[in-house]
C-alpha cells in the first residue's frame, strides 16, 4: 500500500484508501462492543481483553456519549505514519452527539505477503 521508504515516520499523511474498508469495520467493532466479533476477522491479530477494557474505557471515561460508524469525512483528517516495520494509524471517531470528536482509534498496520494485518492499540484523546 505504501512505500516503506515514503516517510521516516515524522510525517503524518492520509490513511491509504485500501486501508479504509478493514479500519472502518474495526471501528465498528467498537460501536457494537462484542469482542468475539473480532475473533471472525481474520486480517485482525487477536485482541486482547486488556486492549478491549482500555478501548471501552476510554470512550466511557471520555463522557456520555455514544460512538457510532464511520462516516466518509472520517479520512479527511485520520492519518498514518511510518512506525518500525510498519504503519500507525490513528482514526477520528466519532459520536452521535458531538459529530467527530477528541477520540482517536490507534491502529497498528503491517503489510504482510496476503495483505495487511492490523493490530489495534488503544482509543484515547492525543
Amino acid at each position: 500500500m505504501l512505500s516503506s521508504d515514503a516517510d521516516d515516520g515524522t510525517r503524518e499523511m492520509p490513511v491509504p484508501a485500501g486501508w479504509r474498508p478493514a479500519l472502518t469495520e474495526i471501528a465498528d467493532l467498537l460501536v457494537d462492543g462484542d469482542p468475539r466479533r473480532a475473533r471472525r476477522v481474520a486480517y485482525l491479530e487477536p485482541v486482547p481483553e486488556q486492549v478491549w477494557s482500555q478501548c471501552r474505557d476510554a470512550v466511557e471515561d471520555y463522557g456520555d456519549v455514544d460512538v457510532v460508524p464511520l462516516p466518509p469525512a472520517t479520512w479527511e483528517t485520520s492519518v498514518c505514519r511510518r512506525w518500525g516495520e510498519g504503519w500507525l494509524c490513528l482514526v477520528d471517531l466519532w459520536t452521535a452527539q458531538e459529530g467527530r470528536c477528541d477520540l482517536v482509534l490507534e491502529v497498528r498496520v503491517r503489510e504482510e505477503t496476503d495483505g495487511p494485518r492490523f493490530t489495534i492499540g488503544m482509543v484515547y484523546v492525543p
